[in-house]
């Protein structure tokens, strides 16, 4: 789903300088898959300092970083978030209702906001 939203995306992802043809090729690449699985503990950290995210807020500052590095643009997120949304709403089926959706969305905005202000902050000594 997330190159459907914005294929603009897929050369963002490059492993050992290679460039996908396709997302299919990006979809099923053993590095793709160990980023998606990086994404999901991101989550579940995020899930599981549910009472506490501001302990989160230096490594998520610090990933926000990284992503603006390599090229990410913060609207990006957006997307990774809307990919998220139709993931937990397929597996999730009928038990996915509204406030379920609402409670993700606040979890997923939160690692954002956290994630946007690597993006606001200048390496030291600039």
């Amino acid at each position: 789903r997330l190159f459907d939203l914005d294929p603009d995306l897929l050369p963002l992802f490059r492993y050992n300088c290679k460039q996908f043809a396709s997302p299919q090729e990006c979809l099923s690449a053993p590095e793709f898959l160990d980023h998606i699985r990086k994404v999901m503990l991101v989550i579940d950290a995020a899930v599981s300092h549910l009472e506490n995210l501001s302990c989160l807020e230096e490594y998520l500052c610090n990933l926000g970083k990284k992503h603006q590095a390599v090229g990410v643009k913060v609207e990006s997120f957006s997307t990774v978030g809307e990919s998220l949304l139709y993931m937990l709403e397929k597996c999730l089926g009928t038990a996915f209702s509204p406030d379920v959706q609402e409670a993700w969305s606040k979890l997923y905005s939160a690692v954002v906001k956290a994630m946007r202000r690597g993006w606001d902050t200048l390496p030291e000594g600039d």
